[in-house]
């Protein structure tokens, strides 16, 4: 497609406005400081060039209304019209941020309040914690949030000398990160043969010096840890903590409160557990549960109800970590979260964790004929498969989610987890039907066969695509910018 900015002509306009007919006054005028020098340089198209343009690109996507999304590992991939339409009511979009800090606004938005107060009671009671916080506004900041309040624990107890944090290597990406932003050093646990975190290796670690540890669960590689509870017990005699990067909560929820295995916090992607897709960048929320011993240091406000029934704001918590995020939130995103909540209930979740996994160890055993698998057992909500058998014939895993692009399947994510060669997560999630699955997995059969046979077929893949196989080193090097 055209760039828009080579569409329309000089002059062309979508919108005329009626000549101004309040008097100036140069009291009133902008002062030249704040005054363009030039145009804007914005395209100059008519509305149908503009419409039409923006359809057609929209078009070219792949998303969850349109394609499979078999994106693992941290996206949801259903998003209910229902939640979209009760969180778009003008009763909660027409409010102002600031209105519940007002003398007199929290009796303007008690509906509001009260949805944010029983989203995190519910949350609470699903992942089994004493109190929840919304403020986070995505999965890492939820993970930033946990392990600050971790630091704040340890300093309480003048216990500062704990500067380490333990990240197994099938943890998240950026859990590494977000406990160097706490002001922790992290330190890598090895996986077992089996792909649980090594016992032996993690006692060699724990020390007076270690302040916790971050522990996906299930991990990355889609297991549900056998040792959990183990792990849990040797970080608290240590007297360390336990976190549960909780993004792949969908695996367990209404099965498992991590609260009762031990951990101390959590977070939860509920842009992913709880509807509202996160793919391409798009708005989340990572709400953090912990146990009693951590609730003084939440982030602040927090929401209180008080005996007559209302909702406030209330900020004096002297051992808070302060805020973490504006305001209370991504409200827009809790919303959903509320309603999804509300619709599925306990009994529903176990539904959800049930299918979720079952649709993950189908298309793993289906595919295991045709692609390796670094560790021989069940997994959880994704299964990571390698692509190492069809590397040996100069076909990488990247050939492959290109090849998938082809015939309208989104690519799964690649090269994660980094311990697993050519590795390729695959989620296909509760959501989607077996006649969905097996026509995923009749493609990626087809794949490899295709490998066997004829792999520079494969190697030119994408061909059906807007924008064929590009030279990925030349277009990192030496990019074509459009000039404006």
């Amino acid at each position: 497609m055209e760039l828009i900015f080579k569409l329309g002509a000089p002059g062309r306009r979508g919108v005329t406005l009626p000549k101004c007919d309040v008097p100036r006054h140069s009291d009133n005028d902008l002062p030249a400081t704040l005054r363009r020098s030039a145009p804007a340089g914005l395209p100059e198209v008519s509305e149908l060039e503009a419409v039409r343009h923006f359809t057609l690109l929209s078009r070219q996507n792949m998303g969850v209304d349109t394609h499979f999304y078999p994106l693992g590992s941290c996206t949801m991939k259903y998003n209910p019209k229902i939640n979209e339409r009760l969180s778009a009511l003008p009763g909660f979009t027409d409010q102002h941020p600031l209105l519940p800090q007002l003398p007199e606004g929290g009796a303007l938005c008690q509906g509001s309040l009260e949805a944010l107060y029983e989203t995190e009671r519910l949350l609470s009671d699903l992942m089994g914690f004493a109190a929840t916080t919304l403020q986070p506004m995505a999965g890492a900041n939820g993970e930033l949030t946990a392990i600050t309040m971790f630091a704040a624990y340890h300093k309480s107890r003048g216990d500062e000398r704990r500067r380490i944090m333990l990240v197994p290597d099938a943890a998240h990406g950026t859990n590494p990160a977000s406990a160097a932003m706490a002001g922790f050093e992290s330190r890598d646990i090895p996986s077992n043969p089996e792909g649980d975190v090594d016992l032996e290796g993690l006692q060699a670690m724990l020390g007076p010096e270690v302040a916790g540890i971050m522990l996906t669960c299930p991990n990355t590689l889609g297991f549900f840890d056998h040792n959990v509870v183990k792990v849990i017990e040797m970080v608290h005699q240590a007297g360390a903590l336990a976190y549960c990067d909780g993004a792949n909560f969908n695996a367990i929820v209404g099965r498992v409160r991590p609260g009762d295995l031990g951990f101390d916090a959590m977070h939860v992607n509920v842009h992913k557990t709880f509807s509202t897709p996160h793919g391409g960048g798009g708005p989340g929320a990572g709400p953090v549960g912990v146990c009693e011993r951590l609730v003084p240091f939440l982030p602040k406000s927090r929401i209180v109800k008080d005996a007559d029934g209302t909702y406030r704001l209330e900020y004096n918590y002297p051992q808070s970590i302060g805020y973490i995020a504006p305001f209370y939130g991504n409200f827009s995103v809790l919303l959903r979260t509320y309603v999804y909540l509300l619709m599925c209930g306990r009994e529903g979740f176990r539904r959800i964790s049930e299918n979720a996994v079952l649709n993950a160890n189908y298309l793993r055993e289906r595919l295991a004929p045709y692609y390796e698998q670094k560790y021989q057992r069940s997994c959880m909500h994704e299964c990571v498969l390698s692509a190492s058998r069809q590397s040996a014939k100069g076909v990488r895993a990247l050939d492959i989610a290109k090849a998938l692009l082809d015939v309208g399947f989104h690519a799964p994510t690649i090269y994660f987890p980094l311990i697993v060669p050519e590795a390729m997560m695959i989620e296909p999630t509760e959501t989607e039907s077996k006649a969905t699955i097996d026509a995923f997995c009749e493609v990626m059969i087809a794949i490899a066969k295709a490998v066997e046979t004829d792999p520079d077929s494969v190697k030119r893949s994408p061909q059906t695509m807007p924008i064929g196989r590009m030279d990925e080193v030349a277009a990192a090097r030496n990019p074509v910018l459009a000039s404006l």
